[in-house]
């Protein structure tokens, strides 16, 4: 579901991920394109269309420490299951496009079956918009909005990782407007469902999301998109926690400041890409405030440059209504006796959670990278890390060797 209905040509090459996390309603019941190794199941209840999807992340870490890095953690080279979940969603048989979805994923951490992104979704196109409700990303951060499985790295950025919440209970106002090329993102989020959740780290907060995004097309030519984000927030329970891992699951949480007192936090920051065909360059830079006398009232930044390239000529294509990139579908298909997909990637990220009396360590992380993308919904990935930790009054460097198997439906 779209502000704008492609032509033929342009949906058979467009992907919208039944694992979206923008737009989750509104794609659940999305065209698909060819060569996949195992198609969807699709029914038709009468009242409404009924679609079966899900995906799975296996990953693989390897770590080589200097002797400082050893003494801040003990990494152990492991494969872990990092995601499985499930996913229905339809279409309900009105005149306005209606859509709804559910998604349940495996939690790793709890071992429990949790709601994921789930809600409806509602269009109003005599007003560029779509309205939803329900659980889903808040909007901050088009790295943070675009679907794990979908992103060119193996991990989000660690900075929104330890500073925006997974999820959020609520509402969005989401827009594009074609004529001026001007998009927006409005949530309003509470806790009254959420309480206890591991995301649930807020009472009630505020994310608005807008910028500018002219282009050639959705799935060709150039692109420019340029965003501002701000949120505002009340902390639940006085006390935050900030965290993220190494842009590697299997690993500790290398960045964290532990509980500290805290009543509210405003986070906000610029967000740039350029897509000139099978090239895409972008960056993203934030920094947080936190209300909290008892620490200083600290400060927090952080962000990334990335650059990707297609070398067998993909272009990424973007979704106007969400405003955010999708994922890669090959040219032509491993199973249809062709290369797949390939893309080389450059990813620089920085996370600074040291401020006053709040010692959550400085990172920085440089991620040479190849993703392969065999079918439309199988795809390995290759990385290469070297990050720097500056915490426990340690400066330790660590190499990282990564793999990843994905598959989605």
């Amino acid at each position: 579901m779209r502000a704008q209905k492609p032509d033929t040509t342009k949906r058979e090459k467009t992907r919208d991920s039944t694992l979206s996390t923008e737009l989750t309603a509104g794609e659940a019941d999305a065209d698909r394109p060819r060569d996949r190794l195992i198609e969807r199941l699709k029914l038709n209840l009468g009242f409404t269309t009924l679609t079966l999807g899900g995906g799975v992340l296996v990953d693989y870490a390897m770590y080589d420490q200097d002797s400082a890095s050893r003494e801040q953690f003990h990494l152990a080279s492991i494969g872990k299951l990092r995601d499985w979940r499930f996913l229905l969603g339809g279409t309900f048989k009105t005149k306005r496009p209606f859509t709804w979805q559910a998604g349940i994923m495996y939690d790793q951490l709890t071992g429990k079956w949790l709601f994921r992104q789930t809600g409806f979704m509602i269009s109003v196109p005599e007003i560029d918009s779509h309205f939803f409700i329900g659980r889903a990303k808040e909007g901050f951060s088009l790295n943070k909005v675009m679907t794990g499985y979908d992103g060119w790295t193996m991990e989000r950025l660690p900075f929104t990782d330890a500073t925006i919440p997974l999820l959020a209970d609520g509402i969005k106002w989401l827009g594009y407007a074609p004529s001026s090329h001007l998009f927006w993102n409005l949530g309003v989020f509470t806790d009254w469902l959420s309480e206890g959740q591991t995301f649930s780290s807020y009472n009630h907060q505020l994310v608005v999301r807008a910028g500018w995004a002219p282009m050639d097309s959705e799935s060709t030519g150039t692109l420019l998109h340029i965003g501002l984000n701000f949120r505002a927030g009340d902390v639940n329970a006085d006390s935050l926690l900030l965290r993220s891992k190494p842009e590697a699951f299997p690993a500790p949480y290398f960045v964290n400041t532990g509980k500290f007192p805290a009543g509210s936090a405003w986070t906000a920051g610029p967000e740039l890409y350029y897509r000139p065909g099978s090239l895409l360059l972008g960056t993203e830079y934030y920094w947080q405030k936190v209300r909290s006398p008892q620490t200083g009232n600290p400060w927090f930044y952080g962000g990334n440059f990335v650059v990707t390239w297609l070398p067998t000529g993909e272009v990424r294509s973007y979704n106007r209504a969400g405003s955010y990139f999708r994922g890669i579908v090959p040219t032509k298909s491993v199973i249809a006796g062709g290369p797949g997909a390939w893309e080389t990637v450059l990813n620089v990220s920085y996370t600074n959670l040291t401020n006053s009396i709040v010692q959550g360590g400085v990172f920085w992380r440089v991620t040479p990278m190849i993703n392969w993308y065999l079918t439309d919904n199988l795809r390995l990935e290759f990385a290469y890390g070297y990050g720097s930790l500056d915490r426990f009054a340690l400066l330790g460097r660590t190499m990282f060797f990564q793999s990843r198997f994905q598959f989605e439906l």
